[in-house]
């Protein structure tokens, strides 16, 4: 019976052998696309997103998680940014995104004032409560509280000598009941439908700082969620023996609140999960991939390694232990066995303006689903 289980998958997998690139591409610019605004607090973005892959799960024909809905809503607070964005320096007008970020905890203000310097890269003006800070990269964040104080992290090339005077006019909105949703979908098993196979990636985003500059968010993770959809494309039209679920999070990039919610409301047993794979940030690959908790999973690891060797998928694949950096952090801690895998290699864009479609290469997408596909038929028999 373990035979026929196997040769019948290996006979499936020759109906789709790859990820459809030209649909991951599309997914890519759907995600980063002006109207989504970064997929995030304003502009309607994580809405925006949210329905685009429902719609993208029904049309494959997944099942809802719970038999009823593919959205699992939550609410959480959040420092948002939505209007005024405007810093002067010295005198000279800076671009948002690109010569500077507002810290994402910031209050809103509208002030002029002088700066004192304290070391060697901060500035304050205390009668304003302004925090300028100089930096050689940009990389912005999401807050879910709101401080007594406006900080200014400013590119150290965005202006010559030393930050004296800052002119700011900043709006903030600080949004105690921001309600998302986590997407989630099932191909349910021809004959062991309660064993479970969990895919994973978060849909949100940074979104936009102002009302000019938003955050694309190619490869963190547009990558990762064109990555899911293309494993649910396949799976629902070839159902295996067992159950294949996926979940797109919501809010990773405000502290994993998404898979945190789910881990606390399952909407199915955590005990019936076999095995989660959790991707993001799947973009490149071109020094390979790393493995978070290869090391609390040898076994499953070494089976990966051994597939690879054997095909010759991707040039490495790197070992590393425990880590609460992504969305498989939550279920781990419950005892769900689980691999966050991410790309390495590349682009080096990460929480900037310039993690945009255009310039990501995909380099390793299809050799990585081949690799997933061939483990997961090893890996469950």
């Amino acid at each position: 019976m373990k035979i026929y289980f196997i040769l019948s998958l290996m006979l499936l997998t020759g109906h789709l052998a790859a990820q459809d690139l030209p649909y991951a591409k599309k997914v890519v610019d759907t995600l980063t696309s002006k109207t989504l605004w970064g997929r995030g607090y304003t502009n309607n973005g994580m809405i925006k997103a949210a329905d685009f892959i429902v719609n993208e799960f029904k049309a494959y024909g997944l099942n809802p998680m719970n038999g009823k809905a593919y959205k699992q809503p939550f609410s959480f607070s959040v420092n948002t940014f939505p209007g005024k964005m405007e810093v002067a320096v010295n005198g000279k007008s800076l671009i948002p995104g690109k010569d500077f970020i507002v810290l994402p905890e910031s209050l809103g203000q509208s002030s002029t004032g002088k700066l004192e310097q304290k070391d060697s890269i901060t500035f304050i003006d205390s009668a304003q409560r302004v925090v300028v800070v100089l930096k050689d990269k940009l990389t912005w964040s999401v807050a879910q509280l709101q401080e007594n104080y406006t900080g200014i992290e400013l590119l150290k090339m965005a202006i010559s000598g030393k930050p004296e005077q800052i002119s700011i006019n900043i709006q903030n909105s600080f949004v105690q009941n921001f309600e998302t949703a986590n997407i989630c979908g099932i191909v349910k098993g021809t004959r062991n439908p309660d064993s479970v196979i969990l895919i994973t990636a978060h849909y949100d985003h940074l979104g936009g700082m102002g009302s000019d500059t938003y955050f694309p968010g190619a490869n963190d993770n547009a990558s990762g969620i064109a990555f899911l959809l293309g494993l649910a494309k396949y799976y629902a039209a070839n159902p295996q023996p067992y159950s294949i679920a996926f979940i797109c999070f919501a809010a990773e990039e405000a502290g994993l609140v998404g898979s945190k919610y789910f881990t606390e409301n399952p909407l199915l047993p955590l005990k019936a999960i076999r095995f989660l794979v959790n991707v993001d940030m799947v973009g490149t690959g071109e020094k390979g991939i790393t493995v978070v908790n290869a090391t609390e999973h040898p076994k499953e690891f070494a089976l990966l390694n051994k597939v690879n060797d054997e095909k010759k998928y991707l040039s490495k694949i790197n070992s590393r232990g425990k880590a609460a950096n992504s969305d498989h952090y939550f279920f781990a801690e419950k005892g769900v066995p689980a691999f966050f895998i991410y790309t390495q290699g590349g682009i080096d864009a990460y929480h900037d303006v310039n993690d945009i479609a255009k310039t990501l290469p995909l380099t390793e997408f299809e050799d990585l689903f081949r690799l997933l596909r061939d483990w997961l038929v090893k890996a469950m028999f």
